[in-house]
């Protein structure tokens, strides 16, 4: 078992290591430069496109655009939040975070991509449902059935295995028992319940819950972070420049820390910042696809904000608290180095705690949501609809079973698996990368035109 065990982490060492790390990010800043710098010169005009109501009800999809980008955001914003930034800079330093804003970045010109093409090639099931993602690309767009089924196969394995169930399971059971005194039992059984009550009404019941349930905890967990960063506002400039200047310099050990070389911090920078926001792995296109929308570009656009908010805001945001508060130099680790640096933060060991657990509740339960929709998509895709139910009864299992495993395993495959969905992604968005660039210049010569066409108002 242990020879299996060292043997899983090998591969995982060779699935996240620096070739796929490069791709991810090389693919990144291929389209940035294509696209003519599109995230820089175009992301205000996206951030109004996430406010403003789009479509009507003739318009082909299932949920609104902003209801897409929070079932999206409830998947990616989840322990990676919290846990990874933390992991990060514990292993990398301080500069971990810099290369995390850059693996940002870039990825939201990849994540623009994707999300466009998934629109561009999405269909309608027997059910009248719009599907459509990596698979449906791949297919349709490179012609390539071994890739689709490959990503399906992959993605539906996280769904299951991986960051869809037995790590937030776990991150929700721990929190309410520390927090809240709850038993594990007790708490597992309203968990699925919960999950179950949501999930069962597919995609509109997940995307109202997440529309909601999505901006008031991000809105809730930022206030959180703000509080901290105010108190320790004269440290500021300080913790900015630390990060800057760790970038480029080894980070000598103190306290807790056991030091990092540049290297170190640029792969677990890059390596938890894609995990955290999943550019380039190719699940956010699936929630794009049901997105009520006449314009493949706008919905890459709305979607690419997902990058933005997800690492650029909210890892920022803890990332700071840990270093302000010195929680970094701390001999904590994960969850509980973020929960040290809020209780140090807010001057309470109390109220600081329960904010993280709250927010990790939150964040790790709507991960719960996005990846059973993520899952769905791939057993419709490889299957047919009539797998649905019998999925979805298989979910809510694996959910329950969550409390009772502790299988560092599971979560070495999932990591695996996790990694794997990104190849035939990075594929399909290479191969048509010239239909990412033509869709683009179309729909921005297209708004110039009719700027230019617009009648002046009358002063």
């Amino acid at each position: 078992m242990n020879n299996f065990q060292s043997f899983l982490q090998t591969v995982d060492s060779l699935v996240w290591g620096p070739p796929l790390l490069i791709l991810l990010v090389g693919t990144g800043v291929y389209f940035t430069f294509r696209l003519g710098l599109l995230q820089f010169r175009h992301l205000p005009t996206a951030l109004k496109m996430v406010f403003s109501k789009s479509g009507n009800d003739k318009t082909q999809g299932d949920v609104s655009s902003f209801a897409a980008l929070c079932t999206a955001l409830s998947a990616t914003i989840g322990t990676g939040n919290i846990v990874g930034v933390a992991t990060a800079i514990k292993l990398g330093g301080p500069g971990a975070l810099f290369w995390m804003w850059l693996a940002a970045v870039f990825g939201m010109a990849t994540k623009y991509a994707e999300c466009l093409l998934a629109v561009k090639y999405r269909k309608v099931d027997d059910k009248g449902q719009m599907v459509g993602g990596p698979m449906f690309y791949l297919q349709y767009g490179v012609g390539s059935k071994l890739l689709a089924t490959l990503f399906a196969i992959f993605a539906l394995g996280v769904a299951c295995f991986g960051i869809g169930t037995f790590p937030q399971v776990n991150a929700i059971l721990d929190a309410s028992e520390l927090s809240f005194g709850l038993s594990r039992g007790v708490a597992a059984t309203v968990l699925t319940l919960l999950v179950a009550f949501v999930t069962i009404g597919g995609i509109k019941s997940i995307a109202k819950v997440a529309g909601k349930v999505v901006p008031a905890m991000a809105v809730f967990y930022v206030l959180a972070c703000l509080s901290v960063l105010v108190a320790n506002a004269d440290q500021l400039l300080t913790a900015i420049e630390l990060v800057i200047t760790s970038a480029f310099t080894s980070t000598a050990a103190t306290g807790g820390f056991l030091g990092a070389t540049i290297m170190v911090a640029i792969q677990s920078g890059i390596a938890r910042g894609v995990f955290s926001n999943e550019s380039g792995l190719g699940s956010a296109p699936m929630a794009a696809a049901a997105a009520k929308t006449d314009s493949c570009v706008r919905q890459g656009l709305i979607s690419m904000t997902g990058t933005f908010f997800d690492t650029i805001i909210i890892c920022t945001m803890t990332g700071l608290a840990l270093i302000l508060t010195g929680a970094w130099q701390s001999d904590f680790a994960g969850a509980e180095m973020t929960t040290h640096a809020f209780a140090v933060g807010l001057g309470s060991d109390t109220f600081g705690p329960m904010m993280v657990s709250i927010g990790l509740m939150f964040f790790a339960f709507t991960t719960i949501l996005g990846w059973n929709y993520y899952g769905e998509r791939c057993v419709v895709f490889l299957m047919g609809t009539k797998a649905v139910l019998p999925y979805k009864i298989i979910f809510l299992g694996l959910v329950a079973s969550g409390a009772f495993l502790k299988l560092d395993m599971i979560w070495l495959i999932a990591d695996i698996v996790n990694g794997l969905m990104a190849i035939p992604n990075l594929i399909g968005l290479i191969a048509l990368r010239n239909v990412v660039a033509e869709e683009t210049k179309q729909f921005f010569s297209q708004m110039v035109t009719l700027d230019k066409h617009e009648p002046a108002t009358e002063s």
